[in-house]
């Protein structure tokens, strides 16, 4: 049990990283460049964000170490983890083309080859464990509905 909390605190502090330095770059462009660009109606709140991102970083942390604790040298734990990383790089990424660059529609190619990535990650992760794949469902629908969001930012700009 100790392995297990030690390596979903470490999971949980890599992607909780991942989350801040996107946010820096994030915070960047949400008062200024953001603000200027036509949204559809279904936009949320600025202030939604933060909390949202908060609780996934969290739930990934928590499947990420979980999975992990089953112990790295097996194939499929393996399989999983790097899909898992490729995801959080994406991630992480998006946020640079978005709100770094200033680009909505290459960060729309980046956020469907992260949708495309993270449910390879499910499906990996629910082969070493059911409830790991199932934390990350949360994510999965955030991320399509950023899709669609990013999508409509994109077409309507």
């Amino acid at each position: 049990m100790t392995r297990k909390l030690t390596y979903i605190i470490i999971g949980i502090i890599i992607c909780s990283t991942i989350g801040f330095l996107s946010s820096v770059v994030t915070q960047s462009s949400v008062n200024g460049w953001y603000m200027t660009l036509n949204k559809p109606s279904f936009n949320p709140p600025n202030w939604i964000f933060a909390p949202v991102w908060t609780t996934l970083y969290i739930l990934m942390g928590i499947s990420a170490g979980w999975v992990w604790a089953k112990g790295f040298h097996h194939k499929w734990v393996k399989t999983g983890l790097y899909h898992f990383g490729f995801q959080l790089l994406l991630n992480g990424l998006w946020s640079i083309v978005f709100f770094g660059l200033k680009q909505p529609f290459w960060s729309l190619l980046v956020i469907l080859t992260l949708l495309v990535v993270l449910i390879l990650t499910i499906k990996w992760f629910k082969v070493v464990s059911k409830v790991a794949a199932i934390l990350l469902i949360p994510y999965l629908l955030w991320i399509c509905f950023a899709t669609v969001l990013n999508y409509k930012i994109w077409e309507l700009n």
